[in-house]
């Protein structure tokens, strides 16, 4: 995909007042049916609406988007679904990665992607790589995550320094829990997003979630564009965020 690269210019805060904004994908396959394809019609319509809100996301100042991709749980649809996802992420990298990195973006990663194929597994290691020291927005794509997994790897990787006296069990905090989990280096979660009408976290960050704020649509992800994401930073806009005082 051709595309300019826009210089990086200093610019005030966006009024919406939102730095991280997280989208649960939700939809493709009601898409597809709607319309009498097959599922991956849908997968590929949905990968078109990744395409929107990340130009979108940059457009609208937001420092960091994370995209709920693919789940700890998505290993339990058929084979041939799955293959067809991670082909798509293949070829979302390998066309899209040009563009992101002309425009500035971060790329990042989060959850056990680890444990895809080898071969995928480098492909997004250089595209990481390849993105990391830029200044612009941070894209950050969720691949085998599932929030109650992370969770355990905190307690784990804490145990482990509990047991070799590198921290006290009692002085364990909500920092240390903070500094241990995947997205230990991004701004805080200020909205959660879930498109196509479903009203739940579907084990999607849960621990960042604590305070952000939910926006649930009935739009099936690929008909989500830039202009129902300005929508939904201007819902957020009007909440009041007391983070549990007055």
């Amino acid at each position: 995909m051709a595309s300019q690269a826009q210089p990086d210019l200093p610019q005030a805060a966006p009024a919406h007042g939102a730095r991280h904004v997280a989208i649960i994908m939700d939809g493709n396959g009601r898409w597809a049916k709607k319309r009498l394809l097959p599922r991956i019609a849908g997968h590929q319509a949905g990968v078109q609406a990744v395409r929107r809100i990340a130009r979108a996301a940059r457009e609208l100042g937001l420092e960091c988007l994370t995209l709920y991709a693919f789940s700890s749980e998505n290993w339990k649809r058929p084979a041939r679904e799955v293959a067809d996802l991670m082909a798509l992420l293949r070829h979302f990298i390998q066309s899209d990665l040009d563009e992101f990195h002309a425009n500035g973006v971060r790329l990042r990663v989060i959850g056990n992607y680890r444990a895809l194929d080898p071969l995928l597994v480098t492909l997004i290691d250089g595209a990481v790589a390849r993105t990391a020291a830029n200044s612009g927005p941070v894209i950050a794509i969720a691949l085998n995550y599932g929030a109650q997994d992370e969770l355990v790897r905190v307690a784990q990787l804490l145990a482990q320094k509990a047991a070799t006296g590198e921290i006290a069990p009692d002085q364990i905090g909500i920092e240390d829990i903070d500094r241990a989990l995947y997205t230990a280096d991004l701004p805080p979660l200020d909205l959660l997003i879930r498109t196509s009408g479903e009203q739940r976290l579907s084990n999607f960050m849960l621990w960042q979630a604590a305070y952000a704020e939910l926006y649930f649509t009935d739009v099936l992800w690929p008909d989500f564009d830039g202009k129902m994401l300005a929508q939904a930073l201007d819902t957020f806009r009007t909440r009041d965020r007391r983070f549990g005082g007055l």
